[in-house]
């Protein structure tokens, strides 16, 4: 068991809740049940998830969870200001990190991103006022009864992804915007059958 298992609670419900069908170890269950398409409204958190889901490129999440303590270790617990002014020596730390994925696109991705993250906060006020933006302000509640019906991407990622790429960003296709729309609660991607789509709901 990683350090990262042994430092989380454990899930706030009962391993035989009826769940999504997608996490199955006592880490997706624990992110899942707290964290999971719960509307986020704060920047740093915003940029955690834009670095997360673009280091999942090509991977599964479960693989990205069980290095998420080490990634707030190297990125500087996630705050863009700092990540920004990261230089090639911070460069090659990261490289030579096995904490974290080391590939060298998906790290300069992320500290080029906080650059950009840092230009929209100036533009918008908040990182948080941008990006809430494509779903009019409130999250995008879908009704979906089988885990294949959910999509990888939609009309509002499809435009998240236009509008990121226009500003700097990189590794923000659509379907890691639609991802992290997931992630970040801008959807509402729970099954029905699932008990937190209407807790998150709410």
């Amino acid at each position: 068991m990683n350090a990262t298992m042994k430092n989380m609670e454990p899930p706030p419900y009962p391993l035989d809740a009826k769940r999504c069908a997608w996490p199955k170890s006592d880490l997706s269950i624990a992110y899942h049940d707290r964290e999971w398409g719960v509307p986020v409204h704060d920047d740093r958190k915003l940029f955690e998830f834009m670095v997360l889901d673009a280091a999942q490129a090509g991977l599964s999440w479960e693989t990205v969870l069980k290095k998420r303590e080490a990634y707030r270790r190297a990125f500087a617990q996630f705050d863009p200001a700092a990540v920004a002014r990261f230089g090639q020596r911070d460069f090659q730390r990261l490289m030579n990190d096995a904490g974290i994925i080391r590939n060298r696109l998906k790290i300069q991705s992320a500290i080029s991103g906080a650059a950009a993250f840092l230009k929209v906060q100036e533009e918008f006020g908040s990182f948080d006022a941008y990006v809430w933006r494509f779903v009019n302000g409130q999250p995008i509640i879908n009704h979906r009864r089988r885990h294949g019906s959910i999509p990888a991407r939609s009309r509002e990622s499809d435009k998240l992804s236009r509008d990121l790429k226009a500003r700097g960003f990189s590794f923000v296709g659509t379907t890691i915007c639609y991802a992290f729309m997931q992630a970040a609660g801008l959807v509402n991607d729970h099954l029905v059958t699932c008990f937190r789509h209407p807790e998150v709901a709410r």
